[in-house]
């Protein structure tokens, strides 16, 4: 038998390898998701920074608070002062080093990049017991 030119087996073949095919590329990436056992795609909520602040005196020998405690990707500020001679503070393990002034405010900030202990201490020669004001930076 001819169908439009066609023989009835073939046009019969070609709806079924059309059948077949759209079959195959019908789902979409939803569709699969979406069926029962299927993985789920799960997003992560963006990270929010939080903000870190303290105000730490220096005075001979002393920081106070000598034992920071922040988290991995705070941004930290630190607002110290000395009050009585001139002090230093330095925290190596982020670089960072100032001299602080008597009865003058000194901001540090930086982003606690760095998990561990960070010992921090004065740089600036202050007296007799100079070398054991010391404290420590801990970013869990």
């Amino acid at each position: 038998m001819v169908y439009g030119g066609i023989k009835m087996w073939k046009y019969l073949s070609l709806i079924f390898v059309l059948f077949l095919i759209s079959g195959c590329f019908g789902n979409t990436q939803s569709d699969i998701v979406d069926q029962p056992g299927s993985p789920e795609i799960v997003k992560e909520p963006p990270k929010t920074v939080s903000v870190k602040e303290f105000d730490i005196t220096a005075k001979r020998f002393d920081f106070t608070p000598s034992t920071i405690t922040v988290n991995k990707a705070d941004k930290v500020k630190l607002r110290i002062k000395s009050i009585d001679v001139t002090h230093g503070f330095s925290l190596p393990g982020y670089g960072i080093s100032r001299t602080l002034e008597p009865n003058k405010d000194v901001v540090v900030e930086f982003v606690a990049d760095k998990a561990g202990s960070f010992e921090f201490r004065c740089n600036v020669f202050c007296g007799s017991s100079h070398s054991e004001m010391k404290g420590m930076l801990i970013v869990l």
